[in-house]
Order: structure tokens, then C-alpha cells, then sequence
């Protein structure tokens, strides 16, 4: 699965934003999918996850409420709506794919983007 994300950018707090990430190569609705984040010298750290279908999603504490994932099958896009951002929220955002339940450890998913840099300044 080849995986592009788009979207990012630079947002005062408060704002919002909306990434999103286009699948090519296998069958999309076979993957569960993730979103991470990466800022300078931290670890990538786990987002939110949508389900294969799109019926469940599951998000990071830091996130909950604000973020949310959705996906659309047909078009073979994945979509993170970011509210109420924050500093702290500024990052490299990833998405990603797994071959299986929405897992939250980076280590199960086999494919990624290259990554979309969000900034948001104070």
C-alpha cells in the first residue's frame, strides 16, 4: 500500500486542521488505519485508529475530543479532523496501515507515508 498525506500546514492555536491520506496499490478496506505524530527528537507517538470498515475508531487521551478519524472505502482516503489545536500538537504527522485489528503499536503496522508537518503556533 502506498500511502500520501496532505493537509498540513501552519494553524494558531485554537484553529483547525484536516489531513488527509490517499491509498493506492492494494485493497484498501483490508487495512485497518492509523494516524501518528513525531515531533523533534520525541518518539512517534499514536494518534487515533479506524477500523477496516469504519465502524470503530479508538484515540490517545492527549486527542480524545478533539481529533477525529474517518475514512471513505470507495475513495480509498482516510481523513484526521484536528480541533481546538494546540502547541503541543505540532508534529509530523503519519498515517499508516495495518493488515489487521486497530492496533496502537506503531511495530503492527506494515505500511507508511512520508509524513505531513503540522506547526501551531501560539
Amino acid at each position: 500500500v502506498q500511502l500520501v498525506e496532505s493537509g498540513g500546514g501552519l494553524v494558531q492555536a485554537g484553529g483547525s486542521l484536516r489531513l488527509s491520506c490517499a491509498a493506492s496499490g492494494r485493497t484498501f478496506s483490508n487495512y485497518a488505519m492509523g494516524w501518528f505524530r513525531q515531533a523533534a527528537g520525541n518518539e512517534r507517538e499514536f494518534v487515533g485508529v479506524i477500523s477496516r470498515s469504519g465502524s470503530s475508531t479508538y484515540y490517545a487521551n492527549s486527542v480524545k475530543d478533539r481529533f477525529t478519524i474517518s475514512r471513505d472505502n470507495a475513495k480509498n482516503t482516510v481523513s484526521l479532523q484536528m480541533n481546538s489545536l494546540k502547541p503541543v500538537d505540532s508534529a509530523v504527522y503519519y498515517c499508516a496501515a495495518a493488515p489487521s485489528v486497530p492496533p496502537t503499536d506503531p511495530w503492527d503496522y506494515n505500511y507508511w507515508g512520508q509524513g505531513t508537518q503540522v506547526t501551531v503556533s501560539s
